[in-house]
């Protein structure tokens, strides 16, 4: 599932670095909101405030953090494709508005969005209670597999990302769970606190607070590395489950900005990936860097519809 060609593009700009930073132009308005289709406390919404604090002194904007929830992420596609094209309203990018735009073909799609900047690759993770009989994914496939239909796994969105590796993970393990969908991170963490849910799918940066307060623990990872921070933690292949997925973060505007819109974010966002603060909170949060400006956001986000599309012909998902 991941797509190759986004690590491709990434690799090649890291080994090429990113070179001196020009300085940022004035910037045309003064508050910018960001809109998520993501609950508050959901990985997108986390994200995109931490973003608020560190890039709004670097742009001189001040940034406000909106939830627009509903439909998989059509109702904040539909809002800022109708948005001032002035650089006042941008969204938080995962992969749920493509898949949504793909499967429920909503009246606004990805197609009428614009890729501004991708920023980071966020680890998908299997997490449960801290007093979880899992320990492992071999656990979580024994027991499904002595009770099929009834072992629960949250995830958000039904047309997200983790809901996607759950279809994988019942593929490849012969499995059958019951994949229970959120309108966002937060909601599934509760529903796996509040034992709704046996198991959960989702980023680490939106549980870090109760992984702290060993609430909860992360039994694997579907990254072909450990990841950073977790080096305890064993990846999905080296349990046995072949399965790496990468879910990407960034921005995405109306169509038709000005040029000099899209270079003050690509300058920005790019100035906020080197401050050494910035950097060491997406380490922590086990977030892999993954910039790409303007034109290889856009080339990147081809490439996974394609691979999107093989998904769901594949899965005879429509």
């Amino acid at each position: 599932m991941k797509s190759k060609s986004i690590g491709a593009i990434v690799g090649a700009i890291a080994a090429l670095g990113i070179g001196a930073i020009p300085a940022i132009a004035e910037y045309p308005v003064s508050t910018v909101r960001l809109i998520t289709h993501s609950s508050p406390g959901g990985g997108t919404d986390v994200f995109l405030r931490k973003i608020a604090t560190t890039l709004g002194p670097i742009m001189d904007v001040n940034f406000v953090v909106e939830n627009v929830t509903g439909g998989g992420g059509a109702k904040a596609m539909a809002e800022l494709a109708a948005a001032p094209k002035d650089g006042s309203v941008f969204y938080g990018s995962t992969p749920s508005y493509i898949i949504t735009s793909l499967l429920s073909k909503p009246e606004v799609g990805y197609d009428q969005l614009d890729p501004i900047v991708n920023m980071f690759y966020d680890p998908q993770t299997v997490f449960v209670k801290s007093d979880s009989p899992y320990q492992n994914l071999q656990d979580i496939i024994e027991d499904a597999q002595a009770r099929p239909g009834e072992v629960v796994a949250a995830v958000s969105t039904p047309s997200s990302l983790d809901r996607q590796v759950m279809e994988e993970f019942q593929a490849i393990t012969d499995t059958q769970l019951v994949t229970l969908t959120h309108d966002g991170g937060g909601d599934v963490l509760m529903s796996v606190l509040n034992g709704t849910a046996a198991v959960g799918i989702g980023e680490i940066a939106e549980m870090r607070g109760q992984l702290d307060a060993d609430a909860m623990r992360v039994i694997a990872t579907y990254t072909e590395e450990r990841v950073p921070g977790f080096d305890d933690v064993p990846t999905a292949q080296e349990q046995g489950v072949d399965l790496v997925v990468a879910k990407f973060r960034g921005i995405v505007g109306p169509k038709d900005l000005p040029p000099e819109v899209i270079t003050a974010w690509e300058e920005g966002v790019q100035e906020m990936m080197t401050d050494p603060e910035f950097k060491e909170w997406y380490e922590q949060e086990g977030v892999q860097y993954g910039y790409l400006g303007h034109d290889d956001a856009n080339a990147a986000r081809e490439e996974f519809v394609a691979s999107q599309t093989e998904f769901f012909e594949k899965f005879d998902i429509n």
